[in-house]
């Protein structure tokens, strides 16, 4: 797998409003955040990595509860392979966005 793979299961959810690391300036909700973060694990054979596992988060932001774009996250995921935990829900007052945080995880050749 690769990061295009994680950008183009989300941009099957929502074409046009998907971003890696930030948002663009003036986004309106309903928009997705992605990013790598790191590592967070590997394999090895014969001194050397053979296989790492990268791993994000995707935000997803909506003025909408039980905005149906949550559930379409997690099947285009599902679809994709990626493996993925909801890490958490959050409503900003201040804003009064709904913010779902998930973390995903996708093994990558070396």
């Amino acid at each position: 797998m690769t990061l295009a793979d994680v950008k183009n299961a989300l941009l099957g959810v929502l074409p046009g409003k998907v971003y890696h690391h930030f948002a663009a300036t003036g986004a309106v909700a309903p928009y997705i955040v992605w990013a790598e973060d790191g590592q967070s694990g590997s394999l090895y054979g014969d001194g050397k990595m053979v296989k790492q596992v990268m791993e994000g988060t995707i935000d997803l932001f909506t003025k909408q509860e039980y905005d149906p774009l949550f559930s379409e996250i997690q099947h285009a995921l599902n679809n994709a392979g990626i493996g993925f935990r909801l890490n958490s829900v959050q409503f900003e007052e201040d804003t009064q966005i709904f913010h779902h945080e998930w973390v995903w995880n996708i093994p990558m050749g070396v």
